[in-house]
């Protein structure tokens, strides 16, 4: 069982987010709070295994959920954070990862109904791995091709499609059955974009697989 402490501030989100979650017989929700700094006096408490937090919380209602979730992972480095937003935009999930990516994913909201994607975004942060709404992915795709030439331009459709595929946590094995190609051809597809966005290649693997999909995210903000 994954424990889960949930943060919005809106009553009907966080009781339906909590009855998704533990419909599924692999999360039990320890605490629903309505805000950050009840939240972080929780996790302090409750010692968690991961949070849901929205992005927006009182007091300004801008990017508050950012913030809990940075200091959360500045005190408890064993807490994943899952930040829910209704916004796809690029500048968010640039600011959520600025400082790393270990136990971080950025989701859209219109994934809470989807139990797959949200518990497939808890596992990824509880292991201190990282996770991107696909969504955000395929309109900085599109936004790339009206910007200026960069390494983006020069992966193929597949290697856009993997690379998508990736952003959702996917792994290699995983990705070839989406495919329907063998896992070592997606490997190759990998190691492909790995080179043509210049990642070093004596980082970790898992480090640079995220720092694929961040690329599009550092090129755009601003933008």
């Amino acid at each position: 069982m994954i424990r889960v402490t949930i943060a919005d501030d809106h009553y009907l989100v966080r009781e339906g987010t909590r009855q998704i979650l533990e419909e599924t017989g692999e999360v039990e929700v320890v605490a629903a709070v309505e805000d950050g700094d009840v939240l972080r006096e929780a996790v302090d408490r409750l010692r968690p295994d991961a949070v849901i937090v929205d992005i927006r919380m009182p007091p300004g209602h801008r990017m508050e959920g950012i913030e809990v979730a940075h200091a959360i992972r500045a005190a408890h480095p064993g807490v994943g954070v899952v930040v829910l937003s209704q916004y796809a935009d690029s500048l968010y999930a640039f600011e959520l990862f600025r400082d790393g990516t270990a136990g971080l994913a950025y989701l859209l909201k219109d994934r809470v109904g989807d139990r797959s994607e949200l518990i497939r975004a808890l596992e990824a942060v509880v292991a201190g791995g990282s996770m991107i709404d696909p969504l955000i992915v395929e309109r900085l795709l599109a936004r790339r091709r009206k910007l200026a030439p960069s390494p983006l331009e020069t992966l193929t459709p597949r290697e856009h499609e993997v690379l998508a595929l990736m952003a959702r946590g996917l792994a290699n094995r995983a990705i070839a059955t989406e495919q329907g190609v063998t896992p070592s051809a997606i490997e190759k597809h990998v190691n492909a974009i790995f080179a043509k966005l210049l990642l070093d290649p004596e980082d970790a693997a898992t480090h640079r697989r995220v720092r694929a999909v961040l690329t599009f995210l550092d090129q755009t903000a601003g933008t």
